[in-house]
């Protein structure tokens, strides 16, 4: 997994809070998406298949 592709919900703060990172170029060639927390990047990565990943976004957009 190339670390360097992980990418920051757009609602993160300059303060860097609570925040998830994904892959975006992993989950494409490999159809399951790396989740992990933005504080702890070397701590344990959550693996969600596209399908849940998909519904996690939409829900959370609509909770914004």
């Amino acid at each position: 997994m190339n670390t360097d592709q992980w990418r920051k919900s757009s609602y993160s703060g300059p303060e860097q809070g609570n925040c998830l990172e994904w892959e975006p170029e992993y989950a494409a060639a490999e159809g399951t998406v790396p989740v992990r927390d933005s504080k702890m990047t070397g701590g344990q990565v959550l693996m969600v298949s596209t399908e849940a990943w998909s519904a996690f976004v939409g829900f959370a957009r609509t909770e914004v």
